[in-house]
């Protein structure tokens, strides 16, 4: 594919554009789906995501027994699962992946089983999860971290084969490194810009695989929440915790962006 380079000012000018062109059509459906029905919820307008606010962040209970509101209660639950599974799904993955590419044997026993579970959707192994670890948190991280393991563990194997360049390791050995020396000051160096590319590209499938299950098992968390009002037809209140759920994950692909260009500056964009 040719690419033409724009200007910048250009290119952000198109982009503003883009997401004015979004606004203005569902707010010109939002203004047709009102004329027809005048109490529909479905296309909610202005005053309808004011309420949905409202209805979200102001505090529950009474003044004896005060309970915080649902989005600090989902938003609390939803990213805490969705940390402990990220963290232990890359840890195991950087761990088997790295074994996989510097060890012929380790790739022989891991990749048959590997390969096999990668290819299996994780949200089809839910009932798995269910029964195995129960609808406690613990549930939770195994979803998201089996669900980005295998596919993870691919991906860094293929980095340690591909990326790390032969000749590195010989210098080491020369210079007189011991094999965990190699693994960490050469081969880690050098997949590492790669484990963080692969974290971010797995993000969203993680959120897939965790909101599927709070949709299904969770008492509070955003697909908890999206459920229950779905249900209710308060689509002010869905689209707010859809909004929220695409910001916090720009947000959270950025600094992963930043992160890999300070840790690894020779990596490029």
């Amino acid at each position: 594919m040719i690419r033409h380079p724009i200007p910048k000012w250009l290119f952000y000018t198109l982009a503003a554009a883009g997401v004015a062109a979004a606004v203005a059509v569902y707010a010109g459906l939002s203004v047709r789906q009102t004329w027809i029905n005048p109490t529909q919820n479905i296309l909610p307008g202005i005053k309808g995501f004011v309420v949905g606010w409202e209805e979200i962040t102001k505090p529950r209970g009474n003044e004896r027994r005060p309970k915080p509101s649902w989005l600090s209660t989902d938003v609390r639950a939803t990213y805490w699962r969705l940390l402990l599974g990220l963290s232990c799904g890359t840890i195991a993955s950087v761990l088997i992946g790295v074994a996989m590419g510097a060890y012929e044997a380790a790739e022989a026993f891991f990749s048959p089983v590997i390969n096999f579970m990668a290819k299996i959707p994780p949200t089809a192994m839910l009932a798995v999860y269910m029964v195995v670890f129960g609808t406690k948190l613990e549930m939770y991280i195994a979803l998201v971290g089996f669900g980005i393991f295998f596919t993870m563990v691919q991906s860094i194997f293929q980095a340690v084969k591909k990326d790390v360049a032969a000749d590195h390791i010989d210098k080491a050995y020369t210079l007189g490194a011991s094999e965990c020396e190699v693994l960490v000051e050469v081969v880690w160096q050098q997949i590492l810009p790669r484990v963080i590319e692969t974290v971010r590209v797995h993000l969203g499938p993680a959120m897939v695989f965790l909101i599927a299950a709070e949709m299904l098992f969770a008492s509070e968390g955003f697909g908890y929440t999206i459920r229950q009002q779905s249900r209710l037809i308060n689509m002010n209140v869905v689209y707010i915790y859809l909004a929220i759920l695409g910001l916090t994950g720009l947000c959270f692909d950025w600094l992963l962006i930043r992160l890999r260009r300070w840790l690894c500056p020779w990596f490029g964009d």
